[in-house]
């Protein structure tokens, strides 16, 4: 802390000849504990924080209850703003901000931080913010004051070994969230018109000149031929801000057109990732060099976007194009080595290829050698191709729907949107899957579309037609039908089952770094130098002057709901012997039913099992809160149940559940109620004195008598 914060606590009647911040310290250690008429309660330490998690339901209210619950003991004053699904809550005012101390923002969504200048600012994820929020107040604290308009650029991150990764991994997702709309829109423009117009002719599906369909078709190119581009813009953007935006949109337009570097193909989404990189970088480095004040106001429409343009485009062109064209040709020469005696391990190479990059310059390679072997009369390698184009989209939407626990809404939109293009034959669907988590499903992709290429190779089955997917053998040119889709059907089940092996993995290792370490309970609750809270006396409460009719008027508003509201004793119950989440959750329903509120008890146990094929709601350190949206219950209704030996519930952190709330609301309260039924929930679960006392809760009593000293209604706005 500043001496500047510790010289706002002075009070008149101990300052006297104190000068230093260290008289000043200990004048407030040695304070009386009541304040007395002639004494001024010094202003606290304040602390702004903002808490977001991608759904916006339990992490974020986790985070900031911990984040308060820290600062309280830190002896500090703070603010919340959490931003949940139902809405921004606790809006920082302007007094709120130039007040402030210091910003802590624990989120892992983006945060706009104009507002901020000139703050000390720590940002970090979202899971920081539950796990160890005393360090990071400490080191808001400790953190330099950004510039005065720069805070988004200069905010630091919190330390801690993946804060790189982390970076770069929001720089990726910024691009591929930019991205979906176009592969959606133009992927499916050109599956639907090359189904309903498309004929298949030697040089493949052809759709005939002054069809409506070839104009829905071009349109389709057209989203097709931007996707790469935005995906490297807005990874650039993500970086450098708004300067990078045009350079990566540019460069990423460079890296798929070959013809820049005398390529047949271009570099795909993979050389769109790359470039994204290199503007970011670029742009952010030339955004960091002083210079004049006569030129900053240009620096970000003119100098910055300029140079970074010609220095990426150009190393692109000059330096990344040759070697790449150096590749294809080696590849081609290596393939056409390969036919003949070695078919399975050419329908291994081939299928392997065409997964990798999903379009790209590998992918491209593979397909003009089958291409130009149809030409000479030899449609096999083709047949291996065709059969491994439809293999990464297929597997990865298959992927999304047998897990989708695993992925984000938006993956799991655009694994629907795969297993569409997919039939189609179009590789691309699994671009966003593939650029979100490339370390998982790029392997995957490659093993399965190496089985599909190999099955085929080993059935003899030929495509006359340059173009892959079922949709080919619809049309007649495929020989051996039947094989065809077993080497299909092989490939998406084994692309399917592996990335899904890989990605719970991913999530499993995430989930135990995540989680706090029970051998050091109190790493948080130490700092080395604080001001104990007992220390710092509270402020005299000031005297009311509110007009009785004002009092009046407020105590006739309707009185804010809370938790407390949905449960009753009936719905309580303890020491339960299930251990399966599925019974658990029926025993819950049942008890809603005897109350009357739920009706259909099976609509309810439905609703909350199809929640939990989304992504388990167990939230981790014990605790569940499944929840159903179902019209089967007439009003909301809350039901707990504690379970001694656990629930396997699949939490992250692959604790059982031994506190579970169910929340079953009907359809037309879904949109706010339960959500702030769940806020409320996440914030006492989060206090551990509220968990000691329902977990040593001898009736049900017990439990509404520990939520109500938890929750609190919020007060009702003034007049």
């Amino acid at each position: 802390m500043s001496c500047g914060v510790f010289s706002r606590a002075r009070t008149h009647s101990m300052v006297g000849g104190l000068h230093a911040a260290g008289d000043v310290l200990e004048g407030l250690l040695t304070m009386p504990a009541t304040p007395t008429g002639s004494t001024i309660a010094p202003p606290t330490v304040l602390i702004l924080a903002i808490t977001a998690c991608p759904t916006g339901i339990a992490h974020t209210y986790m985070a900031a209850e911990k984040l308060d619950a820290a600062a309280t003991e830190l002896g500090y004053q703070i603010k919340v703003e959490t931003h949940g699904s139902v809405g921004v809550e606790g809006t920082f005012s302007q007094a709120d901000i130039e007040r402030a101390d210091a910003i802590v923002i624990a989120a892992d969504t983006q945060i706009d931080l104009a507002r901020f200048g000139g703050k000390r600012i720590v940002s970090t994820r979202v899971a920081d913010g539950i796990h160890r929020p005393a360090a990071l107040i400490a080191e808001a604290l400790a953190a330099s004051p950004t510039g005065a308009a720069a805070a988004s650029e200069d905010a630091p991150t919190s330390t801690g070994k993946r804060d790189i990764g982390g970076f770069i991994y929001r720089a990726l997702m910024n691009g591929v969230s930019y991205m979906i709309p176009f592969v959606v829109v133009g992927g499916l423009l050109i599956a639907i018109s090359l189904s309903v117009g498309g004929e298949a002719t030697p040089q493949g599906l052809v759709i005939p000149e002054g069809s409506f369909w070839l104009t829905i078709n071009q349109i389709g190119v057209l989203g097709f031929t931007l996707m790469v581009p935005i995906l490297s813009g807005f990874i650039a953007y993500a970086i450098a801000d708004r300067p990078g935006l045009a350079p990566g949109m540019i460069c990423g337009w460079i890296a798929t057109t070959g013809a820049f570097y005398n390529s047949e193909s271009g570099a795909g989404f993979i050389g769109g990732i790359v470039t994204g990189f290199l503007v970011g970088f670029v742009a952010l480095g030339i955004k960091k060099i002083p210079v004049h004040r006569f030129i900053k106001p240009i620096m970000p429409i003119l100098v910055i976007p300029v140079i970074t343009t010609l220095v990426v485009g150009g190393l692109f062109v000059l330096a990344l194009g040759q070697p790449i064209a150096w590749v294809f040709s080696s590849m081609t020469d290596f393939l056409s080595s390969l036919d003949g005696g070695s078919v399975v391990v050419l329908g291994l190479i081939l299928g392997a290829m065409v997964a990798f990059d999903m379009g790209g310059p590998v992918n491209k390679t593979a397909f003009l050698f089958g291409s130009a072997l149809i030409a000479s009369g030899n449609p096999g390698p083709m047949g291996m191709v065709a059969a491994a184009i439809a293999v990464p989209p297929l597997g990865m939407g298959l992927a999304t729907v047998i897990r989708r626990r695993f992925f984000t809404p938006v993956e799991r939109e655009a694994g629907i949107a795969a297993l569409f293009m997919g039939f189609f034959g179009i590789t691309e669907g699994a671009i966003p899957l593939a650029a979100a988590r490339p370390l998982q499903v790029i392997p995957a992709n490659v093993l399965g579309g190496a089985v599909a290429g190999a099955i085929a190779a080993i059935a003899g089955v030929t495509n006359a037609v340059p173009h892959g997917g079922p949709i080919v053998a619809v049309f007649g040119a495929v020989s051996g039908v039947p094989m065809y889709f077993v080497a299909i059907l092989a490939g998406v089940l084994v692309t399917a089952l592996v990335s899904v092996l890989l990605i719970g993995i991913s999530v499993r290792k995430t989930a135990s770094t995540d989680a706090p370490m029970a051998a050091e309970p109190a790493a948080d609750a130490a700092p080395a130098a604080r001001i104990p809270a007992e220390a710092i006396p509270a402020a005299a409460p000031p005297v009311s002057a509110a007009p009785v009719a004002q009092a009046a008027a407020a105590s006739a508003l309707p009185k804010p709901k809370t938790v407390l509201d949905y449960i009753n004793e009936r719905t309580i119950v303890l020491d339960i012997e299930e251990t399966d989440r599925d019974a658990v959750i029926r025993r819950l329903a049942g008890l809603m039913k005897a109350t009357g509120i739920v009706v259909d008890e099976d609509a309810v146990v439905r609703a909350a099992l199809d929640r939990e094929l989304i992504s388990t709601t167990g939230i981790g350190e014990g605790i569940a809160i499944p929840h159903a949206k179902s019209d089967g219950a007439t009003d909301p209704v809350l039901a707990f149940a504690r379970s001694a030996a656990g629930v396997d519930w699949n939490s992250l952190d692959e604790k059982p559940a031994h506190l579970i709330f169910m929340i079953a609301v009907p359809e037309a309260a879904a949109g706010t109620e339960h959500l702030k039924v769940l806020a409320q929930l996440s914030r006492s679960l989060m206090k551990p004195s509220f968990r000691a006392s329902i977990e040593m809760a001898a009736t049900p009593a017990d439990v509404l008598a520990a939520l109500a000293s938890s929750v609190r209604p919020a007060a009702p706005a003034p007049l």
